[in-house]
């Protein structure tokens, strides 16, 4: 049988073969091509059951042909057989027929499939049945037809027979396919034994019926020269294999993509319309394959506000699917994964924040602001799958703006008040001068440069905080083995009894609390009781603490390995695709539950992730509500529109080059791109979030990457040997909007947090810095430099570029990088998206 590739079935296995490429000869094209020539050829021809269908090719042969009536009856009956069908078993029914085998106690060759044609009346409704139950349906992609193939050699024939069918329209033709589905095509080729290609002739038939340029030609042909016309087009694509070079018996596996027929065709009308992506332009359009996002979308109006006007009436047919098409499994996973990366990243930085600007701003503040901002955004934004974070650029600022508000006798929050205002009012100018037509000259090299950086930013940071874990708790180097005999650790308590003897000599003895006398004994106090009765710990022993920092770093990187298998369990060979979708889905959720159960199994005491428990500023000298005017001079209004530039070109190139490289070409985007209203929703959260003294936020490349590889979509059934395909991403906004209302209740969760390893989240961190790294090209350049010419994969620029200047344009990508880390370690870090 055909889909895609080729499937046999093996000889006294009683099992289909695994799918391979067809290896026909090449005289048994020619030998088809004879039999199209010769033979009976019936184009749009009306019927309705197979057995009208055999009718109408047996009394239509030409006058020289015409087969003597004893033979079309013979020939007739014997196409007319039941067919039988090779089952497709799962693995309980194999089980379940190891009792039930008819071959125990006999030899191995008696139970060869179909060894015995079955008889013509045998049951139609079992063959029906049989199509009912059979689960091999659900790999047959929707709205395919079957083709039908008959070779064979019977006695009674003195020269063969041959004929091609194509049906006016597709007719189910009962039990004759394995499955259910209607028919078009039928090919038909009996002769004497003496001829032994026929077999071979009737493989190369089903090859060309599989194949996408040969189906047009089938369809459209008018005349048996045009099908002619189409094998000779075939025969000239073919590729033909030394004999002695190769093996005949060997399977050729599926490869894992396929060249499109438009690759295969100089000119075709058909495959030259445009292949829209929803109401982006299509990829042909694009103004050059290094801008990925100039549509029409970038496209100047001239107008005040036109990009924003035109941004809001591409979205806003999209609004009500935006929540219907979160109605899946998926979306669960995304919901809990990003949520999780979300609240570790927004302790992390309202942590730094609050040491930046004494508790000014803290995790509090980082938790409420990222749960208003986020939600916000998610339910306006013309993009909802972009995820707001606080970023390394605005918490350098915020550094660098409490600093010298502290050293000028300057309110800190009345300050960024009216920098965050000023921030707002250029950016909503921005917005109405559409000034985001600029996003189209952002190149490859700048999308790569940011991505890859913010994707090391996560990689380093996320190792830092686990090295830092040494410092809490840190590790016995010193511990010896052959040293146990000499560990030991007591209780003293004899500082209690110095006060005694100085009172008795001065006779005037203030009550001590409940010490009369020594305890007998001290060896069973325990660490905290001695420590709470004012004694001390002596001895070699006293402070070993358990290698906490060990299995710190073991669940960091098993988290991680857990994530990473997890993910490409969905292409793995184990399990039915359902249960193999279902963990790959879940993959980083999965692998979080497993990091936490070792955890809580092996009861040590972790680093654990702490929520703030109570609704009041980090600082109590702070209010939710900032005012304007009072602790600074007049003046610093105005003069904060000078820092506020500098803000509003760092918000600008920050947020669009992670619009940018989110609306990428490869991800397959149907509802469009909204870069000028994601600006505005931006603009304002900074004004409101300024008001109440929460953090800024903008886009996070990182997370977002990871919201979106974790809604992608592939097709749901795959013929045999054929990869599924990447179909897009699930466009909506209700994941993003679950993400920040359970950020939002996060406070309300802390006993249920409290047991989530902080490494284990690091972990995650780990993971999604990898993955947004391993997704640009850039990494795939860079490992080209450390492979010989003769090991390299064979990548499409490859073919077309000389490998000197791929090499040449890697290494100033990787010294602009450099140029940046060290940028970004500096007190200029504010200005980095600026230089990239």
């Amino acid at each position: 049988r055909w889909i895609k590739f080729e499937e046999k079935v093996e000889d006294g296995a009683e099992r289909w073969s695994a799918p391979h490429v067809p290896a026909l000869p090449l005289h048994s094209l020619f030998q088809l091509r004879m039999c199209l020539q010769k033979g009976t050829v019936l184009l749009d021809l009306d019927a309705t059951s197979f057995k009208e269908i055999i009718d109408k090719v047996l009394s239509g042969q030409p006058d020289e042909g015409e087969l003597q009536p004893a033979l079309r009856e013979r020939l007739a009956s014997l196409l007319l057989l039941q067919p039988q069908h090779q089952p497709t078993k799962s693995l309980l029914q194999l089980v379940a027929e190891l009792g039930l085998s008819p071959c125990r106690g006999r030899k191995p060759d008696c139970c060869i499939l179909n060894a015995e044609p079955r008889h013509p009346e045998y049951s139609f409704a079992a063959s029906l049945s049989f199509q009912l139950r059979n689960r091999f349906k659900k790999k047959v992609p929707p709205g395919a037809e079957a083709a039908h193939v008959a070779v064979g050699e019977v006695e009674f024939l003195e020269k063969p027979f041959a004929a091609f069918i194509r049906l006016r329209r597709g007719v189910s033709l009962g039990s004759l396919a394995e499955v259910s589905l209607p028919s078009r095509f039928l090919f038909i080729l009996l002769g004497p034994p003496k001829v032994k290609a026929y077999h071979e002739v009737g493989r190369a038939m089903a090859t060309l019926l599989t194949d996408e340029l040969f189906q047009r030609v089938a369809q459209q042909a008018e005349h048996r020269e045009d099908l002619i016309t189409g094998i000779e087009a075939f025969l000239d694509e073919l590729i033909v294999l030394p004999p002695g070079k190769w093996d005949p018996s060997t399977r050729i596996p599926p490869p894992s993509h396929l060249p499109s027929p438009r690759r295969r065709t100089a000119v075709d009308p058909l495959d030259q319309q445009p292949h829209g992506n929803g109401n982006m332009t299509a990829a042909g359009d694009r103004a050059s394959p290094g801008h990925p996002r100039s549509g029409e979308e970038l496209e100047r109006t001239g107008r005040l506000f036109g990009g924003l006007l035109r941004d809001i009436r591409r979205k806003a047919p999209w609004y009500g699917s935006d929540f219907s098409d979160a109605l899946h499994p998926q979306c669960l996973s995304a919901v809990l994964y990003i949520y999780l990366a979300t609240v570790t990243n927004a302790i992390t930085f309202g942590g730094m924040l609050g040491d930046a600007t004494a508790n000014m701003q803290g995790v509090l503040e980082s938790f409420l602001g990222t749960a208003f901002a986020g939600f916000f955004f998610c339910l306006f934004a013309g993009q909802p799958l972009t995820i707001l974070s606080s970023t390394g650029p605005v918490l350098v600022f915020e550094r660098l703006l409490y600093s010298f508000s502290q050293d000028h006798s300057l309110d800190y929050l009345e300050l960024r008040l009216w920098i965050g205002l000023w921030v707002a009012f250029f950016g909503v100018v921005l917005v109405a001068t559409e000034a985001s037509h600029l996003v189209r000259y952002f190149t490859r090299f700048t999308e790569e440069g940011f991505c890859a950086l913010i994707s090391l930013i996560f990689i380093y940071d996320s190792l830092k905080k686990m090295l830092s874990l040494a410092d809490a708790f840190p590790i016995n180097w010193h511990y010896r083995l052959d040293n146990v005999t000499s560990y030991s650790c007591t209780c003293n308590l004899r500082r209690l009894f110095n006060p005694i003897l100085t009172c008795l000599s001065i006779l005037q003895c203030p009550l001590l609390p409940s010490v009369q006398s020594p305890p007998a004994t001290t060896a069973g106090l325990s660490r905290t009781q001695c420590l709470d009765r004012g004694g001390h710990l002596l001895g070699t022993s006293c402070h070993y603490v358990p290698d906490v920092t060990l299995i710190s770093f073991l669940l960091f990187g098993g988290t991680s390995l857990f994530c990473i298998a997890l993910r490409r369990f969905r292409s793995s060979r184990y399990f039915p695709v359902a249960v193999r979708k279902l963990v790959s889905d879940f993959a980083v959720i999965l692998a979080i539950l497993a990091s936490c159960a070792v955890d809580a199994v092996l009861g040590l005491e972790t680093p654990k992730l702490l929520v703030p428990s109570e609704l009041k500023p980090t600082n109590p000298a702070r209010g939710w509500i900032v005012s304007p005017f009072g602790a600074n001079p007049w003046w610093v209004c105005l003069v904060s529109a000078v820092p506020a530039v500098l803000v509003t070109i760092l918000i600008f190139m920050d947020q669009q080059i992670t619009a940018v490289i989110l609306n990428r070409r490869e991800y397959k985007l149907q509802k469009g791109a909204g870069f000028h209203l994601d600006l505005l929703c931006v603009s304002l959260l900074m004004a409101v979030t300024s008001v109440i003294g929460l953090p800024w936020y903008v886009s996070a490349t990182v997370i977002s990457l990871a919201h979106m590889e974790s809604l992608r979509k592939e097709s749901a059934t795959s013929a045999p040997g054929e990869h599924p395909k990447f179909l897009g991403i699930r466009e909506q906004r209700l994941t993003g909007l679950a993400v920040f209302i359970l950020m939002g209740a996060s406070v309300f969760l802390a006993p249920v947090l409290k047991h989530i390893p902080m490494p284990v989240l690091y972990g995650v961190f780990l993971h999604m810095g990898a993955a947004a790294l391993n997704s640009i090209q850039f990494t795939d350049r860079v490992r080209l430099l450390l492979m010989p010419a003769k090991h390299q994969p064979d990548l499409a620029y490859l073919r077309h570029v000389p490998l000197r200047r791929v090499h040449l344009f890697t290494i100033i990508q990787l010294l602009c990088l450099a140029l940046l880390w060290i940028l970004k370690s500096t007190a200029a870090a504010i200005i980095f998206p600026v230089m990239v």
